[in-house]
Parts: C-alpha cells; sequence; structure tokens
C-alpha cells in the first residue's frame, strides 16, 4: 500500500529509507494503524528522521491525500514582479494598497518575505481585469488573500478539507519555521542556533570536567574514567560584517545579530560591523557608518584563524564593485576599487563565507552577486545555507 505516498516523499527531497517504509507497512499489517489522522502521525514518525523535513511532508501529506498543488519554481519573472511590488510598496505602502483594495494595516502586519508570498499569489489568480471582490488585484478589490494563499502569519490555507482532520492538520504547515529554504526570521531562531552548534573549538581536551568525570566513574561502578574539554581559550574568534544600507536588507539584519548573540558560549568574541552594499576602505562599528570607522587594512594584524561572516545581497551597480571610485562616500575613495579589499579579506581570513538572502536561484541573473560569490563561498540565508556555511567556516 501507499506505493506512490513513499515514491512522492523522495521525489520532493525527504530521504525515505526502503526500511523505514517497510516498517510503515508493518505496522498497517498487524492494524496499529486505523485511521487517516493515525497514518499522518505515524508515517512522519517513521519516515520523517529530521524535523527539517516536517514542513515538506504535511505539503506532501496534503498533495496526496487532498491533491492540493506541490510548490513549484514560480520562475525568475513572478519573483521579479512580486519583488517590484514590494520595492512600491515599500516606497509608497498608501498607494500600493489602494491598487490591492484593502487595508495598509493589513499589509503592515507582513514581513517582507510573507508580503512576497502575498503577491505572487495574487498575481496567480490575475487572469484578467478585475473590477471588484475580494481575491484579485484589482480596482475593488479587498481580501488580503485569495483561495490558497496567504494569510498575514504566512501559512498556506490550501481550502477545507473534505477528509480526515489530518489532511487540514497538513495543510496547516505547522512545521514552516522548521524547512530549511526560505531566508532567516525570527521564528526561525531556535532552528538556526542548531546548525551553529558545529562551530566548536578545534583546540586540544586538556581541562577535566569534573561533572562528566564524576558521572562516568559512578557508571563505571568505581573505576576512574577521567573526561577533558576544550578549554574555555579555545574558542573561537568571529567577524560579523553585515550590510545594512538599504531597505533590502533591514529583515535580516536584527535576525543575523541576535543569531550570533544567542550563540556566544560558542565564540570567544564576535566583533559586528556594518558596510553599504560592499566594502571599501572601512568597516564600520556603529550601524549608521558614521562615528567608528575601521580601516581594512588594519584587520591584517588580526589572528588569521578568525571566522569571517559577511551578510549582504551582494547587489548593487557593477561600477560600485569595480571602479576605483565607486564609493558614494567621498572619504572611501582611496582609488582602491571595492573588488580588492574584498579579495583582501578573503586572503586574509581563509575561514570565510558570504551569506546572501538572495535565493540561490536567482544569483545568476545578477552580474555582481556572480563576482563576489567568485571571491567568497556563498551561501543562501537559510537554515540550509547557515548549515552549509558553518561546515565551510570549519574545513582545515
Amino acid at each position: 500500500m501507499f506505493i506512490r505516498f513513499f515514491y512522492i516523499l523522495r521525489e520532493s527531497g525527504i530521504p525515505v529509507s526502503p526500511t523505514s517504509f517497510l516498517i510503515l507497512q508493518k505496522a498497517l499489517n498487524q492494524g496499529i494503524i486505523n485511521t487517516l489522522d493515525e497514518f499522518y502521525t505515524c508515517a512522519r514518525s517513521i519516515l520523517v528522521k529530521s524535523e527539517r523535513y516536517f514542513d515538506l511532508y504535511d505539503q506532501v501529506f496534503a498533495h496526496y491525500f487532498e491533491g492540493i498543488p506541490l510548490p513549484e519554481d514560480e520562475g525568475f519573472e513572478m519573483d521579479e514582479m512580486a519583488r517590484a511590488m514590494l520595492d512600491e510598496w515599500l516606497k509608497n505602502p498608501r498607494q500600493m494598497a489602494d491598487a490591492l483594495g484593502i487595508d495598509p494595516e493589513k499589509l503592515n502586519r507582513m514581513s517582507p518575505e510573507e508580503l512576497i508570498d502575498y503577491f505572487k499569489e495574487r498575481l496567480k489568480d490575475q487572469d484578467g481585469r478585475h473590477d471588484g471582490g475580494g481575491k484579485w488585484i484589482g480596482t475593488g478589490g479587498y481580501s488580503p488573500v485569495g483561495h490558497s494563499g496567504y494569510h498575514p502569519g504566512g501559512m498556506r490555507v490550501g481550502g477545507q478539507s473534505r477528509n480526515k482532520s489530518a489532511v487540514k492538520v497538513a495543510n496547516e504547515r505547522r512545521y514552516k519555521d522548521y524547512s530549511t529554504s526560505g531566508p532567516l526570521t525570527q521564528a526561525r531562531i531556535g532552528e538556526a542556533l542548531k546548525r551553529l552548534r558545529n562551530l566548536v573549538p578545534t583546540g586540544p581536551r586538556d581541562q577535566i570536567n569534573v561533572d562528566e568525570t564524576i558521572k562516568e566513574t559512578m557508571r563505571n561502578a568505581g573505576e576512574i574514567e577521567l573526561i577533558f574539554d576544550r578549554a574555555m581559550k579555545d574558542r573561537l574568534k568571529v567577524i560579523l560584517a553585515i550590510d545594512n544600507g538599504g531597505w533590502s536588507m533591514d529583515p535580516y539584519i536584527q535576525v543575523v545579530q541576535t543569531l550570533f548573540d544567542y550563540a556566544r558560549s560558542q565564540f570567544k568574541e564576535v566583533k559586528t560591523y556594518f558596510f553599504h552594499n560592499t566594502v571599501y576602505d572601512y568597516l564600520w562599528e556603529d550601524p549608521a557608518r558614521y562615528k567608528k570607522p575601521r580601516k581594512i587594512m588594519e584587520f591584517s594584524r588580526l589572528d588569521p584563524e578568525t571566522r569571517l561572516v559577511i551578510v549582504g545581497d551582494a547587489s548593487m551597480a557593477p561600477y560600485e564593485l569595480m571602479a576605483h571610485d565607486g564609493s558614494i562616500h567621498i572619504t572611501e575613495r582611496s582609488g582602491r576599487p571595492s573588488i580588492e579589499q574584498l579579495r583582501f579579506l578573503a586572503d586574509t581570513f581563509s575561514h570565510s563565507v558570504w551569506l546572501n538572502p538572495v535565493a540561490e536561484r536567482m544569483w545568476g541573473y545578477t552580474h555582481t552577486i556572480m563576482t563576489i560569490s567568485s571571491i567568497f563561498p556563498m551561501f543562501e540565508l537559510s537554515l540550509d545555507g547557515l548549515e552549509k556555511a558553518v561546515t565551510r567556516l570549519m574545513e582545515k
């Protein structure tokens, strides 16, 4: 039974093993599973080995038992149109809200990524001119969501369930924050911290852990077993450089800072700096980039084992990256193009990564993203991307 369900799970990217599927079949044959509700819970427990796949499992479950379409890649054009709408919203929210026919306060409660999802849903429903109603983008619409759209909390509605409550549960996608794709949000901090757990000291274990030594000695019936930990002095040093110069980065600044603040127990020190678009002569200790500049050349005196994490969308005019006087700030026009400064940082810190909130599938459309990704290992600012970045930072 449910052979097709097994293959859809695998095709969607969930690593379901044949052995676990046979265990599920055994449970079915023994009569342990008698309702669709029980099947939903048991199948997830047996087949899905990591919470990162819970959201995808819910989508596949709703698709298999209810016919809800699986998520598809909307393509470059749809993404760009939605982002253009977001740009217009940020410039003139009242005008965009009037065009959508809804109260601007409803849109104000959405995050940028939720707005993009909402705009894309409205664009999908735009089959022709619309002069009223509550669904399409037109002159008289009023509803902030359409059928199978997104409510202000960002969850997929997916229509009403016509079967068991398990399908309704799956449609609610309670584990959306566990999925590995999509930019980091405040709700995903807990999951993101799990990705940073691999960012641990690499020095020798030369200090006795008294509590663990006592515990293991008691477990061994009095035979002493010494447990050693790494010294606190071996904790890593991290430089976090964040692009905070434009609205496109605003949603991520606080999230990234919060993430690294929570993880300070992993680090000996975390120094946060700021820049706009790209790095020129300085990184700034103050977010306003006005009072506390630090020259790039001074970083050559730091510990080369320091981990450098740069966060930015890497999207700008090519001249800002390549021209000798590409910076719009007169004080930073040293005659050295930004691309040379980035190469200097990459050479200074061999353990460095660039985290980009732009979806990876969009990178090829922006020249400066591709150029910078040839200098720094670039990863998407998502749970999956963060995990890959940590793995890269810990390479010897």
